[in-house]
């Protein structure tokens, strides 16, 4: 066998072993990359439950958050209403920008400079860090929906706002009927957060 035919014989020979493999690859299913509107919503709410255990996000600032979350999952279920249960692109890409700006509203809230405290030494303060961290729990666990969540931290920022002001006009502590009014405010929310998180409805 002369050299030239050795070499076209061979070059045919690995083409035809290279043909399995080159079809295998165009067979081949694109990576998931983990960025469909779900995984961004349960993304988004993971990092804003994140903000409510560390006290980066304070009640008020979830309240806005979760409002803007609220927001955005009603508008989801409109378009895709008028869509037989599905999404356009140019749903998509709504929604997808709608989800950049929570993204960087998510972080500026995060790293300012108002924080919850997460280390209360009254009672009263440990009893709302107790509430944020089952709110928290139920933002992470998807058991809260962001409009529930949204409510409750309305709730909890009223009644710190509440517990500021009758400390500030008290020199610094709450008597003995603040520290009660609270205590029922309190009750009401506890029983709020449990009834939210055992209603049925999921985020």
């Amino acid at each position: 066998m002369n050299s030239t035919l050795k070499i076209s014989f061979l070059s045919t020979a690995l083409a035809i072993l290279a043909l399995p493999l080159v079809a295998q690859n165009t067979n081949t299913p694109a990576p998931v990359t983990g960025e469909s509107i779900q995984d961004r919503k349960e993304n988004q709410q993971d990092r804003i439950a994140n903000g409510v255990k560390s006290g980066e996000l304070t009640a008020g600032e979830t309240t806005n958050l979760e409002k803007k979350e609220a927001t955005v999952n009603q508008e989801e279920r409109d378009m895709r209403k008028l869509d037989n249960g599905k999404l356009t692109t140019a749903d998509k890409k709504t929604l997808t920008q709608q989800q950049n700006q929570m993204s960087k509203q998510i972080y500026q809230d995060k790293h300012n400079s108002a924080v919850q405290n997460t280390d209360p030494k009254s009672e009263v303060g440990k009893r709302a860090e107790n509430q944020q961290d089952r709110i928290g729990q139920g933002i992470k666990s998807g058991q809260l929906t962001a409009g529930e969540a949204a409510h409750l931290e309305n709730n909890e920022a009223k009644i710190n706002h509440e517990v500021r002001n009758d400390r500030a006009a008290n020199g610094g502590k709450l008597n003995p009927q603040e520290r009660a009014k609270v205590n029922r405010q309190q009750n009401r929310q506890s029983r709020q957060i449990y009834r939210d998180k055992h209603n049925g409805r999921h985020q």
